[in-house]
């Protein structure tokens, strides 16, 4: 189970690098959370699970970006950045899932 998490986060990580970034997101706040660090965080937490354990740090920061999250979906009125952003949270929890599964 482990491993098919793992291989499913590197395909939706691919599949994250393959989906354009939503037009006039860049310089955009949404909840006091820029939308491209957003983004870019997530990103390089995920690359990090890849790449072998988190510190506690990290892993604490992986589940803090899940929950903003809860703030930041509601508030974006444009379709295709709700489905980007979506899938964002989506590689976030997979992450976090593997991380957890590591840890056991």
């Amino acid at each position: 189970m482990f491993e098919e998490k793992l291989d499913t986060l590197l395909q939706m990580m691919a599949e994250h690098k393959a989906m354009p970034f939503p037009p006039g997101f860049r310089s955009l706040d949404i909840e006091d959370q820029d939308m491209v660090m957003l983004d870019a965080d997530v990103y390089g937490y995920a690359l990090g699970v890849l790449k072998g354990p988190l510190d506690e740090q990290r892993g604490k920061g992986l589940i803090r970006l899940t929950a903003v999250f809860e703030k930041v979906l509601p508030a974006i009125g444009d379709e295709y950045a709700t489905r980007y952003y979506t899938h964002v949270l989506d590689m976030a929890v997979l992450a976090a899932e593997v991380e957890a599964l590591r840890e056991k």
